[in-house]
């Protein structure tokens, strides 16, 4: 779309394991590492992403020169907190309020999202929804193999972190005919594992392999109540598998009307039977519905909510910057020299 990106992300940094989750890496040393990309990439949008050491260092950056940035809220981080730690909920979003409170624009993925963000005191929200490679996540071909030939028929999936804010334990304690599938690592992975034996584990996978997992499963089931939206849904439909879930936000913005997956009625019961009832959906109507899901419609939708500097502006700011660096640079050699 001949737009130029530069991603801060922290395999880019020295990181520290998040205590009680160590598969979560935290930056270390992030702001003068950040401050030093912003002066070489010269931005003329900035975009923070997520709440953690880098964001926190790109947000006071932007506050101290002055400049415009948009964040997004992709994770309900409190709820995720007071499931592993001993705070009220309350500390979270005062936190939260605390971070995107400057941001001229808060991205969120569903109406809902929205409506309970709102309910928690923020403002400037705007809706941005979620994108698929309907390439890599498609419908298995008849000439390629069934990865779950060896297993009974049929296979519930689900795909993501095994951990307790994911609420893997609804799923793999239902009550189902045939197979049930786990793909992903987490903390919770080798506990769940023991406790139901009769549960396939087969860790992470990624690109073409995860696609074939979801192509080959019959249902892919959802038990989360924490999440915003489910990427993990769009991915299913992409290789024409239902989706069951909980009437939770994400699932019941996304499901209802689409004829691709079907809600339990509640948020803790019937997620067996919305699980039966999936699969007797049509998996090509499932594809279809996927299609309406791409990349460029969510490239598009990003880019026109972002709020870059007027052009003017921003080569007044920089080349300031730049100007003010050398000023620097040459009273610090003088001091040396002297």
């Amino acid at each position: 779309m001949g737009e130029t990106v530069e991603v801060i992300s922290p395999d880019q940094f020295p990181t520290l394991p998040m205590p009680t989750y160590p598969e979560i890496r935290l930056a270390v040393g992030a702001h003068e590492k950040v401050r030093e990309r912003f002066k070489t990439f010269e931005p003329e949008a900035i975009h923070i992403a997520t709440e953690g050491p880098i964001g926190l260092a790109a947000r006071r950056i932007c506050l101290e020169w002055n400049l415009p940035f948009t964040t997004s809220y992709h994770t309900r981080f409190p709820e995720y907190v007071s499931a592993r730690l001993p705070l009220p909920l309350a500390a979270g979003y005062a936190y939260l309020r605390w971070f995107h409170r400057p941001s001229g624009r808060l991205m969120v993925a569903t109406p809902s999202m929205r409506q309970e963000l709102e309910a928690h005191g923020f403002r400037n929200i705007s809706l941005w929804s979620k994108g698929l490679d309907t390439t890599l996540f498609r419908p298995r071909r008849a000439d390629e193999p069934d990865i779950f030939a060896d297993l009974p028929r049929p296979v519930f999936l689900n795909v993501g972190r095994v951990a307790v804010e994911k609420n893997i334990e609804a799923f793999v304690s239902l009550d189902l005919p045939g197979s049930k599938v786990v793909v992903g690592d987490g903390p919770q992975r080798a506990e769940l594992a023991a406790r139901f034996p009769d549960v396939r584990f087969v860790g992470a996978k990624f690109d073409a392999e995860l696609a074939a997992h979801y192509a080959c499963a019959d249902v892919f089931v959802f038990p989360s109540l924490t999440d915003t939206f489910g990427l993990v849904l769009l991915e299913a439909w992409g290789a024409g598998t239902p989706v069951a879930a909980f009437s939770a936000p994400g699932p019941v913005d996304i499901i209802p009307g689409t004829g691709a997956g079907v809600l339990a009625p509640g948020q803790q019961d019937g997620l067996a039977e919305a699980a039966l009832a999936a699969l007797k959906l049509d998996r090509a109507h499932v594809r279809k519905v996927a299609e309406g899901y791409s990349w460029r419609a969510c490239a598009e939708e990003f880019l026109h909510l972002l709020q870059p500097y007027p052009e003017p502006e921003k080569r007044r700011f920089w080349r300031r910057l730049r100007r003010l660096a050398r000023l620097r640079r040459g009273r610090a050699g003088a001091r040396e020299a002297a």
